[in-house]
């Protein structure tokens, strides 16, 4: 043993007593780093019901320690468990998970006298919050090394056949970017070797003791825990140069049932992707909120600190419309409005569609707004023929700097980017966010999407971002409402790809909740029901569905001052039709006016009562 590293103690759980222990630089069986601790050291009495299957082998370990007599029945400490002699482990972490009874990593849980973790007297570079990594083994070469070498035998590795002998944890990117580009020089494009650069950085400098590590195999996601510094080694088939050693669970978590958020960053399609944003989600994996509560309890968790895989797990939701909520936007059943909340859940876009001044703008902000919990969670923005992907999503922009006044492109988010980046911040997963896009029908959704159009449909997926370079996916809390007027354009000529990506529900003066809107404003105000009749009567001449007039131009307060109703049906209504009748040679005024209405309403009047 070495004297480089102090004595570090573990605190067991439930305020129980102090273990101590050391590091050494002895190699254990895999690479790893063994631990050791002393005779006489507190362990707890039984263990978190998850420990079988998350830490195999500190479970066996501690099982045959227990049965041969390396730890019994403490006098020290009642109750508990204590070693009876030194025993050596091969890790920090299976000495930590046989005393505590629980999956534990041991570089964050054995701590100085001073309270700095193990990890920070570790050699090497990198130190700091312990992070998460995919590191993709199923293809190298054509083997699936996984299964081969890594789960069997405890290690994750990367394949780097042709680079010289002598890259140690530590060599700064700039000397890897020169050893690829000699080493690799027809064999691998441009892009590739960039690829390979940031991956020989990530598993040498970046990755450390302590971290998460995950692979796929056999549509299985297997977690692990990296427990030593990488090393290289001449491999016989070229597949694994670069290695560290890595304690695995025992156990792997089918693919298509993991978490969606976690699935989109599964997707990013190089060797090595860093997971640290969805970390807790990883560590929740395979347990139920009790199970992870008894783990928290092994490493002696902070109760009044809620536990990160919890927070992280809780169900986004998405309220139940109330008959109040109905009442206030004057919807003839709140049943309507639970139908179009179920549409957003299950898909996620919506578009509302209809003539214009049926209220889809004002229903798509009041929706988000209620759905959302407020408007700080919504964002509008209005579609045009100009409006383009880099309005809407990303791309280079001039600005002035504030210092020196030049003027510089610079690479400005748009308003799906940042509402995306809100949604996506921790804390903020649970909640829904909404982007509301008024007349989504007047641009070129192709245009304006992109790449992102493939994300409308596949939510559990990720895609490399034109101008940034970033891997991006939607988050799972952020929804789309698009209004489109059908003035413009009818739904029968939207795109089939447009279709398949929102669900389209219609407001139509011709049914609820729209046909009944302006008499119960009407009423609800106290006023005639006499502009409400005169809607009813005109929608009635006018054959051609998306050209009714909607209830919203005759809800406004000038309408009902001396003379309003009159100006409002010259000056909004009337235009409208003569642009859908134009060149047919219709005299607007006859066919549609106050005058010819009125006559049409008193004809067909009851007769009073003899």
């Amino acid at each position: 043993m070495t004297d480089e590293f102090p004595e570090f103690q573990l605190r067991l759980p439930n305020g129980g007593p102090l273990a101590r222990g050391r590091q050494t630089d002895e190699p254990g069986t895999n690479g790893s780093r063994r631990f050791v601790v002393g005779p006489g050291q507190p362990a707890r009495p039984d263990v978190v019901p998850s420990f079988s299957t998350r830490a195999a082998s500190a479970h066996r370990r501690r099982e045959e320690l227990i049965a041969h007599g390396d730890i019994r029945q403490s006098q020290r400490w009642p109750g508990w468990l204590e070693t009876t002699g030194e025993i050596t482990f091969n890790s920090s972490s299976e000495a930590a998970a046989v005393l505590t009874g629980g999956n534990i990593n041991g570089y964050i849980a054995w701590k100085a006298e001073d309270g700095r973790p193990l990890s920070d007297f570790m050699p090497g570079t990198g130190w700091g919050p312990n992070r998460a990594w995919l590191v993709r083994g199923s293809n190298v070469t054509g083997v699936d090394v996984v299964q081969r070498l890594w789960l069997p035998e405890g290690y994750v590795t990367l394949a780097a056949t042709r680079i010289r002998q002598g890259v140690t944890p530590g060599t700064s990117k700039d000397q890897l970017r020169t050893f690829v580009e000699e080493d690799y020089e027809s064999a691998l494009t441009y892009n590739q070797k960039l690829g390979l650069v940031d991956a020989l950085h990530a598993f040498l400098s970046r990755m450390k003791p302590g971290d998460t590590v995950c692979t796929i195999s056999g549509g299985q996601l297997y977690v692990g825990e990296i427990t030593g510094d990488a090393e290289q080694t001449e491999s016989e088939d070229g597949r694994s140069n670069l290695r560290r050693p890595a304690e695995w669970q025992g156990i792997g978590y089918d693919y298509d049932d993991l978490p969606e958020e976690l699935q989109q960053k599964l997707s990013v399609q190089l060797d090595i992707v860093e997971l640290t944003s969805v970390q807790a989600l990883i560590e929740g994996l395979g347990l139920t909120d009790e199970e992870l509560a008894d783990e928290a309890e092994a490493i002696d968790h902070d109760p009044s600190v809620e536990i990160p895989a919890i927070t992280a797990r809780r169900e986004l939701e998405l309220p139940e419309p109330t008959d109040g909520f109905a009442a206030e936007l004057l919807v003839h059943s709140t049943g309507w409005l639970r139908e179009v909340r179920d549409l957003l859940w299950d898909d996620r876009q919506l578009v509302l569609y209809g003539p214009p001044g049926t209220g889809k703008t004002f229903l798509a902000l009041k929706l988000a707004e209620f759905l959302g919990g407020g408007r700080e969670q919504v964002k509008l923005v209005q579609f045009h023929p100009a409006y383009a992907y880099e309005d809407f999503f990303e791309g280079f922009r001039p600005q002035e700097d504030p210092d020196t006044r030049d003027v510089a492109f610079r690479l400005t988010a748009g308003p799906l980017r940042e509402l995306a980046d809100l949604a996506s911040r921790e804390g903020n997963r649970h909640v829904p966010h909404f982007l509301v896009i008024d007349e989504i029908n007047r641009a070129n959704l192709a245009k304006v999407f992109g790449e992102l159009y493939f994300l409308l449909e596949y939510r559990n997926r990720s895609v490399r971002l034109t101008y940034s370079g970033d891997d991006f996916a939607l988050p799972p809390n952020l929804f789309i409402i698009g209004t489109m007027n059908t003035a413009d354009r009818s739904i029968a000529l939207v795109d089939t790809a447009m279709r398949r990506r929102f669900a389209f529900v219609e407001l139509s003066p011709r049914r609820e909740p729209t046909s009944g809107l302006l008499r119960r404003w009407l009423t609800s105000k106290d006023k005639e029901p006499e502009p409400a009749d005169l809607l009813d009567a005109l929608n009635s001449r006018i054959v051609d569905a998306d050209f009714k007039i909607g209830p919203s131009y005759l809800m406004k307060k000038g309408v009902y001052r001396d003379g309003g109703l009159e100006r409002t049906w010259q000056t909004k209504i009337l235009p409208l039709l003569e642009e859908h009748h134009y060149g047919e040679g219709i005299d607007i005024e006859k066919q549609y006016g106050l005058k010819a209405l009125r006559r049409s309403l008193r004809s067909t009047a009851p007769e009073p009562p003899a």
